[in-house]
């Protein structure tokens, strides 16, 4: 499975969360609600999850290896830093 687009979009006036992400596989399959998350050692991406009864949350959707995780966590936090460049540009 190729990613095939990413989408990030900036989230608003919070601390520790930094964007919500979209990703689309093979120009097929999307998975919406990521976060980019500033933790203590940097930026890292929460999948999609839901809360359960009992105050816990459980993924809906997650890698299964290693790898798959390191390679979406890096697309997303690259364009992440993309559109943050690009608006500082024309901030300035």
């Amino acid at each position: 499975m190729k990613i095939t687009e990413v989408k990030v979009v900036p989230a608003k006036d919070d601390e520790h969360l930094k964007a919500y992400a979209s990703v689309v596989f093979d120009d097929s399959f999307i998975v919406r609600d990521l976060k980019v998350i500033e933790g203590r050692n940097g930026l890292f991406v929460s999948m999609p999850s839901r809360k359960r009864k009992d105050g816990s949350f459980r993924d809906i959707v997650h890698p299964l290896n290693s790898e798959t995780r390191s390679t979406l966590e890096k697309r997303i936090i690259e364009e992440y830093d993309r559109i943050m460049n690009e608006a500082g540009t024309q901030i300035a």
